[in-house]
């Protein structure tokens, strides 16, 4: 069975959804039959490449909220990524284009890196104080996956390289209904969205794999199970209530 992931590096709960994710694969008595590939999302995609800001002026902007109030929003992601056992840093992050990243997460999937490679850039972006949309930072995530310094860095020199896999990869969201990440699709046949709690994943798994009804993609919802969870989309990240 294939699961695929829409997601992106900027997606705090793209960051937590892919931990949850994990834990409910471990729980699942399959687990080793399936195999997982992580699609590219753009959040932002519209942002120029190398104009950057910190995340809480971003989320201040974004919503009308107060400074006070960003720091609010994040202390709620935070809270649900140590929950998973995640660093989180609350200030000090940047906001920016991932597309680059995403052409190097279709690199690494065409040498078999792109899980550590997608691990090392959400540690990157949301634990450390190391910024994804810098060049030299992203080939040295790359090399600590395990990828070639040489070739890594002639993929982010040319713009073209992997971007029409990047394309590709949205299209598909696109038809699929996904308005919003992280995004599941199990055997192209059934969607999740959302960070779901690990246990709706383990049930996702086990209701595909059995072939039982969960709600068909294709559906316009972008979901189907576990309505509800914390997602990221077009709009942003805004916590409800916070």
């Amino acid at each position: 069975m294939r699961v695929e992931i829409w997601s992106d590096i900027a997606c705090p709960w793209c960051y937590i959804g892919k931990a949850r994710f994990e834990k409910g694969l471990a729980a699942f008595a399959h687990r080793d039959e399936v195999e997982v590939v992580h699609r590219s999302f753009e959040l932002d995609p519209g942002r120029p490449k190398g104009d950057t800001a910190p995340v809480l002026e971003m989320l201040a902007k974004k919503y009308g909220r107060t400074p006070d109030e960003a720091r609010a929003m994040e202390a709620h992601v935070a809270s649900n990524a140590h929950a998973e056992g995640l660093d989180y840093r609350t200030e000090g992050r940047d906001h920016g284009n991932t597309f680059d990243i995403h052409r190097l997460l279709h690199l690494a999937k065409a040498r078999g890196r792109q899980d550590a490679l997608l691990d090392l850039a959400y540690r990157a972006n949301f634990a450390e104080e190391r910024s994804v949309f810098d060049a030299d930072t992203l080939a040295a995530l790359g090399v600590e996956a395990g990828l070639d310094e040489t070739e890594v860095r002639a993929v982010l020199a040319d713009e073209t390289a992997y971007a029409d896999d990047v394309r590709q990869d949205e299209r598909e969201a696109a038809e699929l209904g996904a308005n919003g990440v992280p995004f599941f699709v199990l055997d192209r046949r059934y969607g999740v969205s959302g960070g779901q709690p690990a246990e709706v994943f383990t049930q996702a798994l086990e209701q595909a794999w059995q072939g039982r009804a969960l709600q068909p993609l294709g559906t316009g919802t972008g979901t189907g199970t576990g309505a509800g969870a914390d997602a990221c989309g077009p709009d942003g990240c805004e916590v409800p209530g916070a």
